[in-house]
């Protein structure tokens, strides 16, 4: 039988009776590494499951189970809980055995949640929006430029459980530097959700960068001696790519003011400054945000005039050679008329005449419209 199924069996995890109860059921099959995700007596789903006491990564030993109980029974330290696009069956147990609301455990299977902060009980739920540059050779009216993905937090007085959604955000490297800083890990769990933060938020500053650079070359496109040739699509679609920034960065402001300000249990108290200053961060990045939206608004607007205006000198060309035409076209109507008395008809050099008054008016009205810059 799986941990999961074993799990699934108690009613009563915040208890230490029914902790010890898993546990023994747990001990009826081989302990097995849960960081290792092929290995996973919970599935594919976790990818790490560690123990820090003091800032400090505790030795493996026993499974998930026996070891929540041993942190709970020595009163200090925590779990960190790793895992990426689980299914409900496997995350029924971890939920289970952390007591997670089942709102907030449905929100992290499902996904697509809109970034928030939530208390239930002694517990609090975060949901953070990643995002990643997508490299691209040349900017398209098709081009993927930001791809999103979500990271959710549920944190403890002695546990934080982190379930990744995406194809990128991988918190592995974050791991590595947190635990090279025994002194802010040793503040615990909400050490963790700060670091979380603080990747996620500058992750936007750094996409906000790349995006910029594309802004830059489409405006520079559209302002070139050509830049009513230049595809509008390609704006409509940086518009659009800007809309999906901007849907995972400006809701998390209000929590993470909630964060820094706001008592909350399962926080440090020395942690709330640093989230203070993740929220300055993730300012800049949404007023940055919205000044590439109104200079786009402005790029778009600025083709639309320089298309307006090209298609007005089209206008103009084509009204003056029209007027030139039209000078050979009325001689030559009226001496397309059917009548013997007609002044020059039967004259020898009547129509050489002709010709020449054409030519002449013809030339005559070329050198007004080009004087005037219609030519």
């Amino acid at each position: 039988m799986t941990m999961a199924g074993n799990l699934r069996k108690v009613t009563g995890l915040g208890r230490v009776g029914g902790l010890r109860r898993v546990a023994r059921l747990a001990r009826r099959r081989p302990r097995v590494d849960l960081s290792h995700p092929a290995r996973s007596p919970l599935g594919s789903s976790v990818v790490n499951c560690v123990t820090y006491r003091d800032g400090v990564r505790a030795p493996r030993g026993g499974d998930l189970v026996d070891t929540v109980e041993r942190v709970r029974k020595h009163g200090h330290g925590f779990v960190w809980l790793g895992l990426h696009e689980p299914t409900n069956d496997e995350f029924a147990g971890i939920a289970e055995l952390f007591d997670l609301h089942p709102l907030a455990v449905e929100d992290a299977v499902e996904a697509h949640q809109r970034p928030k902060v939530e208390r239930y009980g002694e517990t609090l739920f975060a949901v953070f929006k990643t995002v990643c540059y997508v490299e691209h050779e040349e900017l398209t009216a098709t081009s993927e430029v930001v791809d999103t993905g979500e990271i959710m937090v549920f944190v403890g007085r002695d546990f934080v459980i982190t379930v990744r959604h995406g194809r990128h955000g991988s918190l592995g490297p974050l791991r590595e530097e947190l635990e090279s800083d025994t002194t802010q890990l040793a503040k615990g769990p909400s050490a963790v959700l700060h670091a979380i933060a603080d990747h996620v938020v500058d992750d936007y500053l750094n996409v906000i960068d790349s995006v910029q650079e594309d802004i830059d070359q489409v405006e520079t496109d559209v302002f070139a001696a050509n830049g009513a040739r230049a595809d509008p699509g390609r704006i409509y679609q940086l518009k659009r790519e800007l809309l999906e920034l901007k849907r995972a960065v400006v809701p998390l402001g209000r929590p993470l003011l909630d964060l820094s300000d706001r008592p909350v249990r399962v926080i440090d108290p020395e942690i709330q400054a640093y989230f203070r200053d993740v929220s300055d961060h993730l300012l800049r990045a949404t007023e940055q945000i919205a000044a590439f939206d109104e200079l786009l608004n402005s790029i778009l607007q600025a083709h639309l005039a320089q298309v307006t205006v090209a298609q007005n000198e089209d206008m103009r060309k084509i009204t003056a050679w029209a007027a030139v035409i039209a000078v050979p076209t009325m001689v030559c109507g009226v001496y397309g008329m059917n009548f013997d008395h007609m002044p020059e008809l039967h004259w020898r050099f009547g129509y050489p005449l002709v010709l020449g008054v054409i030519s002449v008016a013809c030339w005559v009205l070329y050198r007004g419209f080009r004087r005037n810059g219609w030519l």
